[in-house]
């Protein structure tokens, strides 16, 4: 009977270890129910961490959309590629952050002693529209623990490209899906994207997406995408552009504040993972101030 606690006390242990999450950095919503649980959209039910973490341990490629400057999200996207290299080797890892031109200092970094945080900065020519401070520990764990961290973006010049001659907007997208994105690409420019841009923006859009759908089926699996949850979602992103030959589509899982209203469904993502939310603040203003 001893030994039948033991094991038990052993299990219950290992078991509180596995559903410990990173302690709450954002402020808003801490009281909200279900905070730090996951929505399963298929079986409509509450999952918590752990029960994620086995759901996805089968996946050969998972894609998780992020909210950029919550970091809550990266501190939990840290402790689900943990917990996953726990339960069987993680192969690849891939992000929105990098781009083409950065691959060969990745290379090669990869598997190697790394420098201090600024230098490893500096040596990954790190792009200036990335808060290089949440990213760091994702990016220093990618060098070190899977065989490979891959550039997910398109590189400036093929962005540069899509402007200059966009081509045609594909049909995979609905009527619904691409108002949504044009709605989204108008508000995200504060209103001031002019009419006649609208392609070339919808073009830069699309052409991310194929991008990182392109990395995430071509890296060893199981492969792992951490991208803007536009471009995760499967109505609006990267798996809307995943093609029949590179077999079965990505799991989806959604980082959301809380607050937000009604959850996503099984359109959008399979997982939604419920965080607390900052304060809201007027983008707009700052550009205006620019």
């Amino acid at each position: 009977m001893r030994t039948l606690l033991l094991v038990l006390l052993v299990c219950a242990s290992f078991s509180l270890k596995a559903e410990q999450l990173p302690a709450w950095r954002a402020t808003k919503g801490l009281d909200a129910p279900h905070l730090g649980q996951v929505w399963d959209t298929h079986a409509q039910r509450w999952l918590s961490a752990d029960q994620l973490v086995t759901a996805l341990a089968g996946s050969a490629h998972v894609v998780v959309g992020e909210k950029h400057d919550n970091p809550d999200h990266h501190q939990l996207q840290l402790w689900l590629l943990e917990q996953l290299q726990e339960r069987r080797p993680q192969a690849a890892l891939i992000m929105e952050m990098l781009e083409p031109s950065q691959q060969a200092a990745v290379n090669a970094l990869q598997g190697q002693p790394l420098p201090d945080s600024s230098l490893l900065q500096e040596q990954l020519n790190w792009q200036s529209g990335w808060d290089w401070s949440p990213y760091s520990p994702l990016v220093s764990w990618g060098l070190q623990v899977p065989q490979r961290l891959l550039a997910g973006n398109l590189g400036q010049q093929q962005m540069l490209h899509r402007y200059r001659k966009p081509p045609p907007v594909s049909a995979r997208y609905s009527a619904a899906a691409r108002a949504e994105l044009e709605q989204t690409l108008l508000d995200s420019h504060c209103g001031k994207l002019g009419a006649e841009r609208m392609p070339s923006m919808l073009a830069i859009q699309q052409g991310r997406d194929e991008q990182m759908a392109r990395a995430l089926a071509e890296a060893p699996a199981p492969a792992l995408l951490l991208a803007g949850a536009y471009h995760a979602r499967r109505d609006l992103g990267m798996p809307l552009h995943w093609q029949q030959q590179w077999g079965e589509a990505p799991t989806v899982v959604l980082l959301l504040e809380a607050g937000q209203g009604q959850l996503p469904g099984t359109e959008q993502a399979d997982f939604v993972w419920l965080t607390p939310a900052l304060p809201e603040q007027d983008y707009c203003a700052q550009w205006g101030q620019n």
